[in-house]
């Protein structure tokens, strides 16, 4: 019983790791027929890349975008705020009163 519980627990930490947030964008014949454009840019077939903390990957059917950051969950909203750091990709919690004081953090998704 004991190592199905360790088992249990160990797939629920797995699955929460994994939750990303993504979306895919259907590649316009129009536009490329070598590749997917994004903001202007033109990636191969088969290329990835990281851009708005967001890792992608062009295929023949379009671009598949997941999120690189994790979102905080489970904070005192009223006493605490979170703030994003895009060109580190991550969120800190922190008082709104004292912003030089973090907050308890009980959960992460994405």
């Amino acid at each position: 019983m004991k190592c199905f519980l360790g088992i249990l627990f160990a797939f629920v930490i797995v699955v929460t790791l994994c939750d990303a947030y993504c979306f895919f964008q259907l590649n316009d014949p129009l536009e490329s027929l070598d590749g997917c454009i994004q903001d202007g840019k033109q990636h191969q077939f088969g290329s990835s890349w990281t851009a708005n903390c967001h890792r992608c990957h062009c295929g023949q059917n379009g671009i598949r975008c997941c999120s690189i950051f994790h979102t905080p969950s489970g904070y005192d909203k009223e006493k605490c705020e979170s703030i994003f750091n895009a060109r580190t990709c991550s969120y800190t919690v922190v008082e709104k009163g004292n912003p030089s004081k973090d907050c308890e953090v009980l959960g992460w998704s994405g």
